[in-house]
């Protein structure tokens, strides 16, 4: 049997079965291997900056693994990402575009949205308002 791997900022747990894991807040399913070809979901910290960055980064380039073919930037909850931040995301695109694969961004506050506007990452990154449109190629911001 095939095991889940859900990871969040700062922690990993695997598992059998997503009912065998534990509740956990700020955790996402990262990559099932079992199910063939999908997406993942990396949930990010409040902040992004100098102090975490390069942990962000890695969380989301070790998410692209064979059969995962979209990995899905959860910053939700992430209400401030500076420049080592924005350099992150560039970084986990460049790893996207060589496993062949997407990095959607999932940004819902404001002041998030404006920076990475600004800094031109929402034309490098398609930007989603929720998970859920994200996942289902909804609606961009």
């Amino acid at each position: 049997m095939a095991w889940l791997t859900v990871t969040g900022y700062g922690e990993r747990l695997e598992a059998q079965t997503v009912a065998d894991l534990p509740p956990y807040e700020g955790m996402a399913p990262v990559a099932d291997p079992g199910s063939g070809p999908g997406p993942a979901v990396v949930a990010l910290p409040a902040e992004i900056d100098m102090a975490n960055a390069d942990d962000v980064g890695e969380q989301l380039r070790s998410a692209f693994t064979p059969g995962v073919t979209m990995v899905v930037a959860d910053m939700t909850l992430t209400v401030f990402c500076d420049s080592y931040g924005m350099r992150a995301l560039v970084l986990a695109r460049r790893c996207a575009a060589a496993h062949p694969a997407q990095l959607r961004l999932v940004v819902s506050h404001p002041s998030v949205l404006q920076v990475l506007t600004l800094a031109g990452l929402d034309r490098l990154l398609p930007v989603y308002p929720s998970l859920g449109a994200a996942l289902t190629d909804g609606p961009l911001v």
